[in-house]
């Protein structure tokens, strides 16, 4: 086993499949997020807080969870992908 951090990536992407007798034209590379809980097992004592001011605007106490959320449905919001 590593005793080094491992970095991941919430953000995932994957090239659909186009077969040869597909009439449509194909799709370029797709994304989805997937949630930072995944990626921790225990959680482990002392782990990085937001202030609670902070916690209560991000949703969780805990940094190594927090995971940004921009609705790509709402006008003027930024696109991830």
């Amino acid at each position: 086993m590593s005793s080094q951090p491992q970095s991941f990536s919430s953000l995932k992407s994957y090239v659909p499949r186009h077969g040869p007798l597909d009439p449509c034209p194909p799709i370029g590379c797709k994304y989805y997020s997937t949630p930072p809980n995944l990626y921790v097992g225990f959680q482990p004592p002392g782990l990085p807080q937001f202030s609670p001011r902070e916690a209560l605007k991000k949703g969780t106490l805990w940094k190594v969870f927090y995971d940004y959320y921009d609705n790509p449905y709402r006008k003027g919001g930024r696109s991830r992908g």
